[in-house]
């Protein structure tokens, strides 16, 4: 009987029938898993930069029974019958193990053949009860630790999905496929599903702490650029202004106020039609003087940009004899409908194809002549999971394969076109503000938000903890719809309080951005459709002395804000961290989920309830925290109660730091 091991290129080979599995060396304290059937295929989509050289010391060693691979600390066992365990190199601590979903399973790998080559695959593995698991992206359910969920792996408006995971027992998983399927974080055992893939492929890396495990994912799979010096000012955003002389009104009166102004952003249905990517001209007759005013002020404008075109759009007609539009298995290239041009009446409308260069290429001809000539550096990548209705990926078919295969690859596709083609005009400080990302998408100035929420206590405890695991999926620039998006009342007492707590929390996100659909709502007809006011002079004189204050204490730490994400540029590690990246070695640190740090030194704990004027705050051991009201030191490892009324936020220095938290 032929033994099933072989080396090939550093690479571990195992075989047994038709199913092949390798396992390669892939970065510091990381290897590459993939496996198939018959063979292992190169250049599919995924999340994985080129093959890195292999790491020194990285070798192979086969025995008559099983077979490792080593790189680091990271060792990588396999047995005769295939199944595989991740161990530490240094201590033999188990990682992670494959485990079999029944004694008459034929191993913990699955194809179910599914035609053309493609299959449904499942991968098993053991499941600790002691495990926590953090990272996978943005979702709403309101938790930080992802141990005992279900989550689809499918992009959504608020559901992001990006499959990495940060195991507390000291490993990092990056399921390295955009195909739509599932991740279970059973009792009984962990499961990733692809519905429809043509090979098996994820990336494993070991670190002795999670901020060593993001660093090992950013070599990986790409370190964030430099955050442009505007994008860490406050920006002014609101469903929507409706014409230039609006937006400008509004630009002059923070300037008036002297209230501190860095972005303003133009919402959609600026264009006559979806798909124009352009102003229409009644509304918004000279951009270019636009701009050149709001640069006078100060203000850098956005512009919303959306991926679908509507057939009454000039674009649409060429796009699709071009095959630039998404296609469709069965039926008419339509993937949602909305109003279009003067009727209410929906109309269908289709997607371009931002997994094809050449429909990057055309949406970025179209960007350059209509607002980047204008002026206009700052893009707003709406709707782009692609928000298509119904959300039936697997009739799609993309130019990277069949929408199965490769839809939750689209958001990420769609930010390179815009920052690929930004580069090369020589831009230096590229951001799109996108509703969706998926892995990598940190590497092309992505900065992700929180998506249509709602607007209550409930949705910013949620936006917290959803913001600590985007931190956690390797994404160092996110930010909320301060106030939350659906609904919200300037004039209510209630909204009042809600919104002057969600500037204190959004104060300390790595962008600091003030959007929502406020009542009253003006729906003449979907042209027309727009919120009531949200700026921030809305809402009454006393949240807007409470927002002024935290407004001046944004500005102070935007210096320190950028010191600390020029390290992460370097490091992998995000702004926004949880308690657990900095004090790993505090085992109470892990179950923190209500407060984080702010870079290296200013742990913030954000008020979340209602009412609340203390809270109870955990301060992890292994330093020393000054309370910035009271100036009283507490040592590490304790909680304390502090006062919070409406015009605070409870902040600790760590040790001896300076922070300009006062005036």
């Amino acid at each position: 009987m032929p033994r099933p091991f072989t080396e090939s290129a550093h690479q571990l080979i195992w075989r047994r029938g038709h199913e092949v599995l390798a396992i390669q060396p892939w970065g510091r304290d990381s290897v590459r898993v993939r496996a198939g059937v018959h063979h292992i295929l190169d250049g599919l989509p995924g999340a994985l930069d080129a093959e890195p050289p292999a790491p020194d010391g990285a070798r192979v060693e086969i025995g008559a029974d099983q077979a490792t691979l080593t790189c680091g600390m990271l060792t990588v066992t396999v047995t005769a019958e295939g199944l595989l365990t991740a161990t530490r190199s240094d201590t033999g601590a188990e990682l992670l193990r494959e485990e079999p979903a029944h004694f008459w399973w034929p191993g913990s790998r699955h194809f179910e053949a599914a035609g053309g080559g493609h299959h449904r695959i499942e991968q098993r593995f053991a499941a600790y009860d002691d495990e926590r698991i953090y990272g996978l992206g943005q979702h709403g359910h309101g938790r930080f630790d992802q141990k005992g969920m279900v989550l689809e792996l499918r992009q959504r408006n608020g559901e992001v999905t990006i499959p990495f995971a940060v195991s507390s027992r000291g490993y990092g998983l990056l399921w390295n496929s955009p195909a739509v399927g599932r991740v279970e974080f059973a009792a009984n055992g962990t499961r990733w599903v692809a519905d429809q893939a043509r090979q098996l492929d994820y990336w494993l890396t070991a670190g002795t702490t999670p901020a060593e495990i993001l660093s090992n994912y950013a070599d990986a799979t790409g370190h964030a650029p430099r955050l442009p010096s505007w994008a860490s000012g406050f920006w002014q955003s609101k469903l929507r202004y409706e014409s230039q002389e609006e937006l400008l009104g509004v630009a002059r009166e923070y300037a008036r106020r002297g209230l501190p102004l860095s972005v303003i952003v133009v919402d959609y249905l600026h264009w006559r039609h979806i798909g124009d990517w352009e102003f229409d001209h009644d509304a918004w007759p000279d951009p270019h003087a636009m701009v050149d005013e709001l640069r006078r002020l100060g203000v850098e404008p956005a512009v919303s940009v959306w991926p679908s075109v509507s057939p009454l759009s000039a674009n649409y007609g060429p796009m699709r004899e071009a095959g630039l539009l998404i296609a469709t298995e069965s039926g008419a290239a339509v993937h949602a409908e909305w109003p279009d041009g003067e009727s209410d009446s929906d109309i269908g409308v289709a997607f371009y194809d931002a997994t094809d260069e050449r429909a990057r290429d055309w949406l970025w001809d179209q960007l350059y002549e209509h607002y980047y000539k204008a002026g206009v550096r700052i893009w707003w990548l709406d709707a782009c999971e692609p928000e298509t209705r119904p959300g039936h990926a697997h009739n799609l078919s993309f130019a990277a394969g069949p929408g199965s295969e490769v839809a939750n690859l689209y958001p990420r596709e769609h930010a390179r076109g815009v920052y690929e083609h930004m580069q090369a005009l020589g831009e230096t400080e590229v951001l799109s503000l996108s509703r969706s990302a998926w892995a990598g998408s940190q590497r092309y100035g992505v900065a992700l938000w929180s998506g249509d929420i709602p607007a209550t206590f409930d949705a910013l405890a949620s936006s917290v903890r959803a913001g600590l695991n985007v931190a956690m999926s390797g994404m160092p620039w996110w930010t909320t719809d301060i106030g939350g998006f659906h609904g919200g009342d300037p004039g209510d007492p209630a909204y009042r309080e809600l919104i002057v707590r969600w500037f204190q929390f959004g104060a300390f996100c790595p962008l600091f951005r003030l959007h929502g659909h406020r009542e009253p709502r003006v729906n003449r007809s979907f042209v027309g459709v727009s919120g009531g006011p949200n700026e921030v002079w809305s809402f009454g004189d006393e949240a807007l002395d409470a927002i002024t204050d935290v407004m001046a204490l944004r500005e102070r730490l935007r210096p320190y804000l950028h010191d600390q994400l020029r390290d992460g540029e370097r490091t992998g590690l995000p702004l926004m961290r949880p308690l657990l990246l900095e004090f790993p070695g505090d085992s109470a640190a892990w179950s923190v989920d209500d407060q984080f740090m702010f870079g290296r030194d200013l742990l913030v704990a954000p008020v979340t309830v209602p009412g609340a004027r203390s809270r109870e705050i955990y301060l992890p051991a292994g330093a020393a925290w000054t309370h910035t009201d009271t100036g009283v030191v507490h040592r590490g490892g304790t909680r304390v109660t502090v006062d919070a009324p409406l015009d605070r936020i409870p902040l600790f220095v760590r040790d001896d730091a300076r922070l300009p938290v006062h005036p």
